[in-house]
């Protein structure tokens, strides 16, 4: 393939006249990443990854380079793979925008207007060829029969294609399946940010954790953490070192380690540590204003109520069924007030789901909960229903949801807890502490089979919900206490 020049205009231009049609000014570091592109282009180069840190514009500018070598060869192909269809295709669209829109590109749009789909297209060339100029496809999809010059691997790395070792092994094989679309002397470039301690981004083997070699050897590279060498922010203009601390303030210093300073995460160095939790012994506080009841906690006003049900049933000896309930106020402050160790009660019921779903029920009454979400993996399939039931005769006006937990258990409690305990925002009232939790923290190794950790994984879903404020009125002889905002939607690794 001729990678030659064959037209004056060089990437660094075509992206600031692309910049200007937006009223975009073009920062340094793009101009950095573009002549990287360049020279690695120039000079043959044809195993390429850019690491750089989230927001950083690696993808959008992955997407111009695209177009500027359509734009210098009509005739080649080019596969953008990604963790998800929907995602590799967003690519595309950005692709096809760009060859509409700018000044350079316009005489590539084909003239037919089924060459021009949402995860395909085929701009105007000389050569008739079975494959498109750009197609998308998800990592899971079938490449079979495809051939390509380019193939972009964008952000393929994600928890969901590495959270377990099947995972990871299954992703590599996939990615080496792309030999068989590459064509002789043909191009690939990674582009993403590392999400797991065993990453295929790995700069260097890491003999101590059992790797002994990486998986894009030989690769170019280019690596932008967001903040350089001598501690500054890479790209000033947007993220100011007062942003900076922000962002490590609410992802918590592991995410943030891994996402922006790239970082692979090694989960068997993690720990949990109760020093970091801040101790309390008040009880919730209540009072009627305008038809509203307000709840306060050390004086502080509660602005939202989340409550997590792991259930488990039978053997004293497995898995403990669990409830968590935590509160937060208007500054940012998490409360777990109680943490229930659930037991079966004959004396309530004869059957175990009832007996414990009436406690909950209780609970939910006692701590004015608005919402109850019970873990369905297993077990826990039929209890949403069988609850609702004892919030109905109990006369609790408290909703119950579902959700099934798909991800590592070691990953949820890391990712649950780490960024309110580095910030010391995470308050556990003094009963918590007569429940096996603090021990559960202590004792708690990431991978350790057979530990006891069912209260750390309820607490970690109950935080997992806790940006989700919904306002819910508690009727009749209970008025609604949760006020004072609009509803926020969370990211969580839960699917719900």
């Amino acid at each position: 393939m001729d990678k030659n020049t064959t037209k004056e205009v060089d990437f660094g231009v075509f992206l600031a006249l692309w910049n200007r049609t937006q009223n975009y000014s073009t920062p340094l570091i793009h101009f950095r990443i573009a002549r990287w592109f360049e020279v690695c282009w120039a000079h043959g180069e044809t195993r390429l990854l850019l690491k750089a840190f989230r927001g950083s514009g690696k993808s959008s500018l992955t997407t111009l380079f695209s177009a500027w070598l359509l734009y210098r060869d009509p005739d080649l192909r080019i596969l953008v793979l990604a963790a998800e269809q929907t995602l590799a295709s967003k690519m595309v669209r950005n692709i096809r925008k760009i060859i509409q829109t700018h000044p350079l590109t316009k005489p590539l749009i084909p003239k037919k207007k089924e060459e021009w789909a949402a995860d395909r297209l085929t701009v105007k060339r000389g050569q008739v060829q079975r494959d498109p100029s750009v197609i998308a496809r998800g990592i899971h999809s079938n490449i079979t029969g495809l051939r390509a010059d380019i193939i972009i691997c964008d952000d393929v790395e994600v928890p969901n294609t590495c959270e377990t070792p099947e995972k990871r092994q299954d992703l590599r094989e996939r990615l080496e399946e792309t030999s068989y679309i590459l064509v002789p002397g043909g191009v690939q470039i990674y582009l993403g940010t590392p999400h797991t301690w065993e990453s295929i981004y790995l700069d260097a083997p890491k003999p101590e954790l059992g790797i002994e070699d990486i998986f894009l050897k030989d690769y170019k590279r280019l690596v932008i953490p967001l903040i350089d060498q001598d501690g500054e922010s890479s790209w000033p203009e947007k993220f100011t070192l007062q942003d900076i601390k922000q962002i490590k303030t609410q992802t918590g210093p592991q995410k943030f380690a891994s996402q922006m300073l790239l970082e692979p995460l090694n989960v068997s160095e993690s720990r949990l540590d109760p020093n970091l939790l801040r101790r309390y012994g008040s009880q919730l506080q209540s009072s009627e204003s305008q038809q509203t009841l307000q709840l306060r906690l050390e004086g502080r006003r509660l602005v939202s109520c989340s409550a997590w049900w792991d259930p488990s049933f039978g053997s004293a000896k497995g898995d403990a069924s669990v409830l968590a309930v935590i509160f937060c106020d208007e500054v940012g402050q998490y409360y777990l007030h109680d943490l229930v160790y659930l037991r079966h009660d004959p004396a309530l019921a004869e059957e175990e789901a009832v007996s414990q779903s009436m406690q909950v029920a209780r609970i939910a009454r006692e701590h004015f909960i608005p919402s109850v979400t019970v873990e369905t993996n297993g077990i826990g399939k039929f209890l949403p229903a069988i609850l609702r039931t004892q919030m109905a005769e109990q006369k609790v006006p408290c909703a119950v949801t579902e959700v099934n937990s798909s991800r590592a258990k070691d990953l949820r409690i890391l990712e649950g807890f780490d960024a309110v305990l580095a910030a010391r925002a995470l308050h556990v009232h003094e009963r918590v502490y007569k429940t096996p939790f603090i021990t559960e923290m202590q004792d708690w190794r990431p991978g350790l089979k057979g530990q006891k950790d069912d209260g750390l994984d309820a607490v970690a879903g109950a935080l997992s919900q806790q940006s989700v404020r919904v306002q819910r009125s508690y009727h009749t002889d209970r008025l609604q206490w949760q006020g004072g905002g609009q509803m926020h939607s969370a990211k969580t690794e839960f699917e719900v």
